[in-house]
């Protein structure tokens, strides 16, 4: 490739990967008390999301959905990244499996 059209198409690239970045919506949900906080989260169907959850409890917790097909460890008192669909619309149950009995959730994709 040409080395006057390289590092143009470079600059680009480059320029471009941020915003493909920032399009992608997130949502909180915060671990307090072995219970999920929103227990009930809507994300816009059809469109991949990344959740971002912080654990604020001093003991870790395994965000665990078998309808997202998704685990994730989050050690206590730090954050953790969970990045989910594109989902149909309709109802996806998650649960905290340490807590199974308190730490329960949902999201609702419309």
């Amino acid at each position: 490739m040409n080395k006057r059209l390289f590092f143009p198409l470079l600059i680009v690239a480059l320029g471009i990967a941020p915003l493909a970045r920032a399009e992608t919506p997130q949502f909180a949900l915060v671990l307090q008390n072995h219970r999920f906080v929103p227990a009930e989260l809507q994300v816009p169907a059809g469109k991949r999301v990344k959740l971002v959850i912080e654990n604020r409890d001093p003991t870790p917790e395994e965000f665990d959905s078998y309808d997202l097909r998704r685990e994730k460890v989050i050690a206590g008192n730090s954050k953790g990244e969970v990045w989910v669909g594109p989902l149909d619309p309709g109802s996806y149950s998650f649960m905290g499996e340490y807590h199974a009995e308190t730490a329960k959730g949902r999201l609702i994709a419309k």
